[in-house]
């Protein structure tokens, strides 16, 4: 038994432990550029304790345009820390100007897929990262997901040092999360315990994690779909959210999240809304597609023992693709891509494209 695990030097975990954000910015740095959420009220908290240099508010997911202006801004100000304070989009934005800011180049030098992909070569400046939502895990992974509008599709930029030093997750912070946010947002979560759990990397670190989230992640989001205010149980999804991304980090995902890249990118339909969609078409093409006696058998088994993933996606209210706009005729173009796509490479069995369009048809 062998594994390598990557997280963060310090997780702060609790209800209330968002104000300890002052200390755990200023054990890092001195000057602060800080990224939120496009509601400026709702992070005044968080701008008087960090006392930034600089603000970047994010409008939707982020895109590399986003990205290269704001890490010109953090080294205007002569910036030495990153705070970032939201949800996904956030935080995958403060984890691309932490690395841009102190990398000669540009962007698309270090972007994949629809860049030059280089190995970014000086460390990442230091960063707070502090969720609002449960659901992304991008408080402990190594990546920022940017989108390219032009090519309307999704890529990331990464580095070991990209993962945040210190993650500070408040549950409480959670609370005001509509509905719809909260459903979408947990079943990404679940999607990204499930996809490593049945992943080729999987290793004896993420399975104990995973089987965890994914207990968690089955109790809690029905408790929250009938009451949003149940704070024990936005506890319990801050911490499947959490542990969703140290195992994405360390085992990969898969083909939710292959095709989820291409298909929000062509519709700017929100990310965990559509990997909710696919997650329950997905599971069952794999099952179809693994020989008799894999290893992912046994674990979709021990799976279905802990969730009925299908039932719990269709109590959610998360609408189908087609409420985003999507057509059947860019599904064979959506589906080429996602074949390309990093996270399909740890699907626990090769899915050809065919599969991959009616897969995405079922979704609709």
């Amino acid at each position: 038994m062998r594994f390598d695990i990557t997280t963060n030097q310090r997780i702060v975990f609790g209800r209330g432990v968002a104000a300890e954000a002052a200390g755990a910015v200023r054990s890092l740095g001195g000057r602060v550029f800080l990224v939120t959420g496009r509601v400026a009220e709702r992070f005044e908290w968080i701008e008087r304790a960090a006392a930034p240099a600089a603000v970047c508010r994010v409008n939707g997911e982020p895109t590399i345009e986003q990205a290269r202006r704001a890490a010109a801004a953090a080294k205007q100000a002569g910036c030495d820390v990153v705070a970032a304070c939201g949800g996904g989009s956030a935080l995958d934005l403060g984890k691309a100007v932490a690395a841009l800011a102190v990398n000669a180049g540009d962007v698309m030098d270090y972007i994949e897929v629809v860049g030059k992909g280089e190995a970014i070569p000086c460390p990442a400046l230091p960063m707070v990262a502090i969720p609002t939502t449960a659901g992304t895990g991008s408080e402990a992974t190594r990546n920022a997901v940017l989108q390219d509008e032009t090519k309307k599709v999704k890529a990331s930029i990464r580095h070991q040092s990209m993962v945040p030093a210190i993650a500070l997750i408040d549950p409480d912070l959670t609370l005001t999360a509509p509905a719809d946010v909260t459903a979408a947002t947990g079943l990404d979560a679940l999607t990204q315990l499930i996809e490593p759990f049945v992943s080729s990397r999987a290793n004896a670190m993420t399975d104990a994690l995973g089987a965890e989230g994914i207990r968690l992640a089955a109790e809690a989001l029905p408790r929250l779909f009938r009451d949003g205010a149940d704070a024990e149980a936005r506890a319990m999804m801050s911490w499947a959210s959490l542990l969703s991304g140290i195992c994405l980090a360390n085992a990969g995902l898969g083909a939710v999240h292959g095709l989820a890249a291409p298909v929000g990118a062509m519709y700017g339909a929100p990310h965990g809304a559509v990997c909710a969609a696919m997650l329950p078409h997905v599971m069952a093409a794999n099952r179809a597609a693994l020989p008799g006696g894999h290893a992912a058998r046994w674990r979709y088994g021990l799976i279905d023992g802990w969730v009925d993933a299908g039932e719990l996606v269709r109590r959610s209210g998360v609408p189908g693709l087609r409420a985003w706009g999507a057509r059947e005729e860019d599904f064979e173009a959506i589906a080429a891509k996602a074949a390309q796509a990093l996270s399909m490479k740890a699907n626990p069995v090769a899915l050809p494209v065919e599969t991959l369009v009616e897969i995405l048809r079922l979704s609709l």
